[in-house]
């Protein structure tokens, strides 16, 4: 019954997405029309008046006829039983509703839909709750030493396994560690996930049925910046789990921004410079603000408070030094073979630059100074490369003996 409940709460998410949708590109479609209607710098004439009133009836009337299909689906979804029973989660939806949110996840949870990923600890992919008996359930052979795993962008905890190898459990097996995964809305401000991540950590160490010896966290590309986040947020609480925590490694985290972001800023502005695209720069700020905090590692609520996260701008975030009584590694990824070549250098893994990865800034006092022996760069590695190359698992081996 709880199943078949959730797969319903998930069809009336969908329904409520395609009807906001679809007001959307109304929207859209209007706002092109009167821009060709009306052509910028230029006088209307009453006949233009009186064809934008007219279309203004019709786009209104979609509009309304949209939201009334939409409330009466809605409510039949709520009482559907014939088929939903039968349903199993896969793990392909799960991939489908974690890059839906990573890319809308932020108005997923505004709208209250019941798309939107709740933050949780999982094993294999099933939710643990933090109290000591459902965790000694999930683990029943349970290590005093813990290992996070925390995924990024539009990903989730079942994607550490890749070309059947998992980081985690691979370490937890050889280290004699116990792995947790963590599963997130990625659309939702990077702040946002690390106060929740600083919360849910207390209370999972509060919990755990044997004494804490150690926490290390392994974190790819955005669970880098989720895992600073909520260090930085728990230390100025003074939680006691991150007494625990001993190491971090990140995986092609961009510390300083990823290209791909600061790309989609420049966009942004050329769309409404230009004013028969002007409408079109509104499908640019779909993005969620998970992915605009991506464009310079936005840590904390300050980065992006009071600040519109579409305008062109300077880096302002503020600068968060790495955790004094941690150890600090982190490898960068580069798509081609050993070079020199400042292009590969700042491409990367294609999707973080090296520079970025390093926690390297133009500005040095905005450097991260990992040490040079806790830094690695693998070549011929892209972005999810990371997640299962035997080189890169062997050098995060090393650094967690």
């Amino acid at each position: 019954m709880a199943r078949k409940k959730k797969e319903d709460s998930k069809l009336q998410g969908i329904s409520r997405l395609l009807t906001d949708a679809t007001i959307g590109i109304t929207d859209l479609v209007e706002s092109m029309h009167q821009s060709v209607v009306h052509p910028p710098f230029l006088p209307s004439t009453p006949i233009q008046h009186l064809i934008t009133n007219i279309s203004g009836i019709a786009y209104k009337n979609i509009r309304w006829t949209t939201k009334l299909i939409g409330s009466t689906v809605d409510k039949a979804l709520g009482k559907f039983v014939s088929l939903s029973s039968t349903m199993k989660t896969t793990e392909e939806r799960e991939i489908l509703q974690s890059v839906l949110n990573g890319v809308v996840g932020d108005y997923l949870e505004e709208t209250e839909n019941p798309l939107g990923i709740n933050m949780q600890f999982r094993k294999e992919g099933k939710t643990i709750p933090l109290d000591k008996k459902s965790i000694t359930k999930a683990y029943p052979t349970i290590h005093g030493k813990i290992i996070l795993m925390v995924h990024g962008s539009c990903m989730n905890d079942m994607q550490w396994t890749r070309k059947e190898h998992n980081h985690g459990i691979a370490l937890a097996e050889e280290l004699q560690k116990t792995p947790i995964f963590l599963h997130y809305n990625s659309g939702l401000h990077v702040s946002t996930n690390g106060q929740k991540l600083n919360q849910l950590l207390e209370e999972l160490l509060l919990n755990w049925p044997v004494p804490v010896q150690e926490l290390t966290i392994l974190a790819h590309s955005m669970g880098g910046l989720v895992s600073r986040s909520a260090i930085y947020y728990a230390e100025q609480q003074e939680k006691s789990w991150t007494k625990h925590l001993k190491k971090v490694v990140f995986l092609g985290t961009p510390h300083h921004g990823a290209p791909l972001e600061k790309a989609g800023n420049y966009l942004d502005v050329v769309l409404e410079a230009v004013p028969y695209a002007k409408p079109f720069a509104r499908l640019g700020k779909i993005r969620s603000a998970g992915v605009t905090d991506l464009r310079y590692g936005n840590l904390l609520d300050t980065d992006w408070k009071n600040n519109d996260r579409f305008k062109m701008q300077g880096d302002k975030s503020q600068h968060i030094s790495l955790p004094k009584k941690v150890s600090c590694y982190s490898i960068a990824g580069v798509a081609g073979k050993e070079t020199k070549s400042n292009i590969k250098q700042l491409l990367g893994d294609n999707m973080v630059g090296v520079k970025s990865a390093l926690g390297q800034h133009e500005n040095p006092d905005k450097n991260l100074s990992f040490k040079k022996k806790n830094t690695w760069i693998a070549y011929e590695n892209k972005h999810l490369d990371l997640l299962n190359t035997p080189e890169v698992y062997a050098k995060i081996k090393a650094w967690m003996l």
